[in-house]
């Protein structure tokens, strides 16, 4: 995903001259050729992520479209003051492009971890927040995200799925069934998948948590029961289903990584594990709830 990134974001700066990419270090050898080429518009701020959302937003006032990029845990924890201030009260949008995910970058300790991102910016209005499954649908969601001037947040992953699916952007099912439906959100759908063989259940996607497609999931969930599969902190979209659902019985389960800090560096593989987002502990949740 993050070479896609870096492939269409070097095009997209040759193609548009309102584009713009704003870096603190990361990643910033792979945009050393575009940065040669348009040094107006590649800017490296250096180890400092607040002025990285300061300049986006003064870019943003110009006229021109902004891109930041960096480690979830750099781009959203550390910044959010200024993405806040710099962006949301402004009134200004920018494309904010994170790698990193909850723990991909286990191996450098928690200080490269962020489970708790998406929450951070579900507490600003007006934020789309994409998290893409498969390298190839992030091209698409990054150039249509280019294009206009809303705020926007592009969460990519080391993990991926199988298949791309370029329309989910509204809930998508992949499987059917009667007992209950799962929504899984990015990446987590190859685990879902797996860890609901044989079970009776709707398995859906999206790669857009928000806007969450309500109508999408009234549609799908019939049965009143709603199982949410999220990359990142566990119930972070549950108060979304709540509200879509107000008016009907249901029952909701919320995966997701738990709210603790596990003091472990491991590999994501080895978090996914103690979190219990495998497919083994998806099925064993998914199981008990039924």
């Amino acid at each position: 995903m993050r070479q896609a990134f870096v492939d269409t974001m070097s095009r997209l700066i040759e193609q548009d001259p309102r584009t713009a990419l704003v870096l603190a270090d990361i990643s910033a050898a792979a945009f050393e050729p575009a940065a040669l080429k348009h040094p107006d518009r590649v800017l490296n701020v250096g180890i400092r992520e607040q002025l990285m959302i300061g300049v986006a937003g003064g870019l943003a006032l110009t006229g021109l479209r902004p891109v930041a990029h960096s480690y979830a845990t750099f781009l959203v924890d550390r910044a959010y003051e200024q993405i806040k201030l710099d962006l949301a009260h402004q009134g200004v949008g920018a494309v904010l492009v994170s790698v990193g995910a909850s723990y991909d970058g286990s191996t450098a300790g928690y200080t490269h971890m962020s489970p708790m991102d998406v929450q951070l910016i579900d507490t600003l209005p007006g934020w789309a927040v994409h998290v893409p499954g498969h390298p190839g649908e992030v091209a698409p969601l990054l150039e249509a995200a280019t294009a206009h001037d809303d705020p926007v947040y592009l969460r990519l992953s080391t993990q991926a799925n199988d298949i791309a699916y370029a329309d989910a952007h509204l809930l998508r099912p992949v499987r059917h069934g009667a007992r209950a439906v799962v929504v899984a959100v990015g990446p987590m759908l190859a685990p879902v998948l797996a860890a609901t063989r044989g079970l009776d259940v709707t398995v859906a996607y999206t790669h857009t948590p928000r806007p969450f497609d309500t109508a999408g999931l009234r549609a799908l969930a019939g049965s009143g029961n709603v199982a949410l599969v999220e990359p990142y902190l566990a119930g972070t979209s549950a108060h979304v289903v709540g509200q879509a659902l107000a008016d009907r019985p249901h029952r909701l389960l919320s995966l997701g990584v738990a709210r603790k800090d596990l003091h472990a560096f491991g590999t994501p593989a080895d978090h996914a594990h103690w979190h219990a987002l495998d497919p083994a502990g998806i099925r064993a949740a998914l199981t008990a709830w039924l």
